[in-house]
């Protein structure tokens, strides 16, 4: 009875990974890409959803050279495959305590200047609180896949488009207009925003539209065409050119802050709002949230200290 017990248990085991590495090929929208997220062959993938087909007796993926697609039987077989294997999460959740140690690892991605300058940091306190939790932050300016890329969350900045994410605000990200004090000295400050018009201004590749800087005034938002010689894709080289006087730029408040209140740029068109943006967590909706993660994703929202 015993060996008849073990044997059963471990085919349980074997389709239940099955079942998670189909889940993983279809969230990555690949076999190579679920092999990427599992650290598996895309050989393994590939035997392991034949053998869940095999044991179902059900064709779930339809696969050519170039695209694969569920099939009618897959529709059917997904959601249930993600309800079994939220309801498995959810009892290692309960099973482990409130009390017991977070522990695992945390993928994160998010834009440059908010983490090196907030995210980091905040990480760092986290894992001094939770050592047996490793996270692996991937900072760049660009709004990464995370089903395809494997992350369990990304911190983004700007109105979000339309998707299956769970989004959840958690701070503001303000620009101002600076230039250095000896640019002012050499070309005066401007009074007005259309001011800028003739002036020379460091275009933020990143800005969408680029070469539009967007102002609140008494009649409305107003967007000022700027133009310069000096266009760049990175907020930390936009800010070190203005401070050495290459001309004015629209950063983040964030960015430049320090610089600020050393006097190395000083703050044009005070009396002009510039633009603001909503900062998000974003986190994909079709597994439960791991212990860890939510954790983590508190601790970025409770500190992160954009209001």
């Amino acid at each position: 009875m015993a060996r008849i017990a073990f044997y059963n248990c471990r085919k349980v085991s074997i389709v239940f990974a099955n079942i998670e590495t189909f889940i993983a090929v279809i969230e990555a929208g690949s076999f190579a890409g679920a092999a990427r997220r599992l650290g598996l062959s895309p050989a393994l993938v590939g035997r392991r959803i034949q053998a869940l087909e095999e044991h179902y007796g059900l064709k779930l993926i339809e696969r050519t050279t170039r695209s694969q697609r569920l099939t009618a039987d897959g529709e059917a077989f997904l959601p249930r495959a993600e309800q079994l294997v939220a309801a498995a999460e959810a009892l290692e959740e309960t099973t482990r305590g409130e009390r017991a140690a977070l522990e695992g690892r945390i993928r994160i991605s998010g834009p440059l200047t908010i983490g090196i300058r907030r995210v980091a940091p905040l990480i760092a306190g986290f894992r001094r609180d939770h050592p047996g939790v490793t996270v692996e932050l991937s900072l760049a300016d660009r709004r990464v896949d995370l089903i395809a890329e494997g992350f369990d969350f990304a911190i983004r900045v700007g109105e979000l488009p339309p998707s299956s994410l769970i989004a959840r605000r958690i701070g503001t990200y303000r620009f101002a207009v600076v230039a250095s004090p000896d640019w002012v000295t050499r070309h005066g400050a401007p009074v007005h925003p259309e001011d800028l018009q003739s002036a020379d201004c460091l275009i933020n590749l990143n800005m969408r539209p680029r070469n539009a800087w967007p102002f609140e005034g008494p009649e409305g938002r107003i967007e000022v065409s700027v133009s310069g010689g000096l266009q760049i894709d990175n907020g930390e080289a936009q800010r070190a050119v203005a401070v050495k006087g290459a001309g004015v730029a629209y950063l983040p408040v964030e960015e430049v802050g320090a610089d600020l209140a050393a006097g190395r740029l000083v703050k044009l068109l005070p009396d002009w709002p510039t633009m603001t943006m909503p900062v998000y967590l974003v986190h994909p909706t079709r597994r439960l949230v791991p212990a860890r993660v939510s954790a983590l994703m508190d601790a970025i929202a409770g500190g992160l200290g954009l209001r």
